[in-house]
């Protein structure tokens, strides 16, 4: 029904589950939107430029919800998860808002079940159904798509579980985590560094000025 919608971001908000939902203006309409927490952390509303959010439209006997993500490729992840059986839109959400989407894609095809159990309301069996249904299919989407592969093994793997404990042991909430890793991985000099505490200085730093 829907493939994108483009407009004005007025507001973010969180219902009593913790749930991100974007106010998003179009066309003098505000659609109600649920997101991915870290891609509420990177909207702002000072923001005077229209922002493009990939819909996916689900409809249900008791209420119609509109899911939205940053890109096509996000949003074609959450339509595999979904169609998992015993996987629901928050758990797929959940597994979004854990891991990057090269992580995700990477933990299902080499059945890293412990990296995909990290996602809250995922457990070991749920984890192992995900990478039994989907693996083949996802390792043929990311060919076919381009996106690069993810290396979970590498020492900034460890950096990034040490910085997920400390900051979840402080009252940060996953969707938080995941915008601090997401904004600071993209800093050239901390990637080279190997000092898990200078990591966890920079993202408590940054979450503090939210």
């Amino acid at each position: 029904m829907f493939s994108y919608l483009k407009g004005k971001a007025i507001a973010v908000q969180r219902n009593v589950q913790n749930r991100a939902f974007l106010i998003l203006e179009v066309g003098g309409i505000g659609y109600e939107i649920q997101i991915p927490g870290r891609v509420a952390q990177g909207i702002s509303m000072a923001d005077e430029g229209l922002l493009q959010v990939f819909i996916h439209y689900q409809q249900r006997e008791d209420a119609v919800t509109l899911f939205g993500f940053e890109s096509l490729a996000e949003r074609d992840l959450f339509r595999q998860l979904i169609g998992v059986t015993g996987i629901g839109a928050q758990s797929a959400i959940a597994l979004l808002d854990t891991l990057s989407l090269a992580e995700l894609v990477q933990a299902i095809i080499t059945e890293n079940h412990k990296l995909l159990a990290k996602a809250p309301g995922v457990g070991k069996k749920t984890a192992e159904r995900i990478a039994l249904e989907l693996r083949t299919k996802l390792s043929q989407w990311r060919e076919h798509t381009g996106l690069p592969l993810a290396d979970v093994n590498s020492p900034q793997a460890d950096i990034f579980e040490d910085l997920e404990m400390t900051l979840l042991a402080l009252g940060y909430d996953h969707g938080e985590i995941a915008g601090a890793v997401n904004h600071l991985s993209q800093d050239s000099l901390l990637q080279k560094n190997p000092n898990a505490d200078e990591w966890i200085r920079q993202a408590i730093a940054l979450l503090s000025q939210e």
